[in-house]
């Protein structure tokens, strides 16, 4: 399995052992897993394994015994080519599309959370939880009820019931907090802390986010070990993006990749709540939170990103862009992979496809390269974002004659 060598400060570079920490001790900085990446790894090992989820890449990931597993069959999700979309956006030969939306909770917030809880029992925590009120509510209480382990989630207690009836479904428990989304997050961090629950996007983080970089593995795996031209993916923490580009990196290190210098990135977020897009087109290292964030793409709508400055970093690393899409072009961005692809996508997919749209019209992808789209959850979490452009249903009498003469 994984042999992780250290926890290392993304700031200050300070090294930790793989203890129940997340914070540097020295400046505060956010720490991430390196591993003792072995040397043996080749194509053909992956191509002999039966294994069809994101366990198959267990070497890379920070659990010691397989028996701490937590395995829902997430992941190795379908690379489907999107000849008809990227027909109708202008010829675009190579287009992907990485479909997350057919998880078991129906989120890619499968990933990461099936990392932190099968982390959680190995390290032998009382109980894990999240702060959340969607995908990441129902992926970690999915994952925590396979693990037979308490689940708390913390989220304001005049939340609608029905955002949280899915994680509840899986036996987690409600912890209302009478408050803002902030005061259950840091309620949530007090309380994890003080308990030993393993709050997963709070101090499980570091082993957490471990779980987004499998959509990395995936994909150059399904392109037969080739690196994509360039990514969009939709970003709200920005956890996602960062993880996506350190998974690519350790397959670099361990030759699984011949080269990544010419990999692109592009992070899409939502207008009403785009604090990265706003810094990359100011050319500012400093993302400035959004206090009131106002969009339909929910599980985007952070406004003070964690991993923003990471992003930005990234950004410039990859010599990507950043670009935003309204309310308006998401809906017609969901539609759009609905109608062409059979792909039905929450609105954080929606902002993805709007963005690849304005990045082809602006000339900024070219029609040969190979583009990969991220879809990261399902649209049934999320019908009322399209209900308005619908067609009307209009009745019908059962008359078979009026009934065949309205079809053409």
């Amino acid at each position: 399995m994984g042999i992780i060598r250290c926890l290392k400060c993304r700031e200050c570079n300070k090294e930790y052992e793989a203890q129940f920490r997340y914070i540097c001790e020295e400046c505060f900085g956010p720490l991430d897993v390196i591993y003792n990446l072995p040397t043996s790894l080749n194509k053909s090992t992956f191509a002999s394994r039966q294994t069809k989820n994101y366990w198959r890449y267990f070497e890379l990931l920070p659990i010691a015994d397989h028996n701490n597993i937590v395995n829902l069959d997430a992941g190795f999700t379908p690379l489907q080519h999107a000849d008809r979309i990227g027909t109708t956006l202008g010829g675009l030969r190579n287009l992907f599309i990485k479909n997350d939306s057919v998880n078991p909770t129906f989120s890619f917030k499968d990933r990461p959370a099936g990392i932190a809880v099968s982390r959680a029992k190995e390290i032998k925590l009382r109980a894990v939880g999240c702060a959340s009120t969607g995908n990441l509510a129902s992926a970690t209480a999915a994952h925590a009820a396979k693990a037979r382990l308490p689940c708390y989630i913390f989220a304001p207690s005049d939340i609608e019931k029905v955002k949280i009836s899915q994680a509840l479904s899986y036996g987690a428990e409600f912890v209302a907090v009478d408050g803002t989304y902030d005061d259950a997050n840091r309620v949530a961090s007090v309380v994890g802390d003080a308990k030993g629950i393993g709050i997963v996007n709070i101090n499980m983080r570091p082993f957490y986010v471990e779980g987004s970089k499998t959509l990395a593995y995936e994909v150059a795996e399904q392109l037969n070990w080739k690196v994509p031209d360039n990514l969009i993916i939709p970003v709200g923490s920005g956890a996602m993006l960062n993880a996506i580009c350190k998974g690519f990196e350790e397959l670099y290190d361990i030759g699984l990749l011949d080269d990544i210098s010419r990999l692109k990135i592009t992070a899409a977020q939502p207008h009403g709540c785009s604090p990265i897009v706003d810094a990359f087109k100011r050319r500012s290292d400093e993302v400035i939170p959004i206090e009131k964030p106002e969009t339909i793409a929910k599980s985007l709508a952070i406004g003070d990103p964690g991993d923003g400055r990471y992003v930005l970093k990234r950004l410039q690393q990859y010599k990507g862009s950043a670009e935003e899409a309204t309310d308006e072009e998401i809906v017609d961005g969901i539609m759009m992979l609905a109608k062409t692809e059979g792909i039905f996508t929450e609105p954080a997919g929606g902002v993805s496809i709007a963005v690849l749209r304005k990045m082809v019209e602006e000339g900024k992808i070219d029609k040969d390269e190979n583009v990969v789209c991220y879809i990261t959850g399902n649209g049934l979490k999320a019908t009322e974002a399209i209900v308005d452009v619908l067609p009307k249903l209009n009745a019908v009498k059962p008359d078979v004659r009026l009934v065949s003469a309205m079809i053409t």
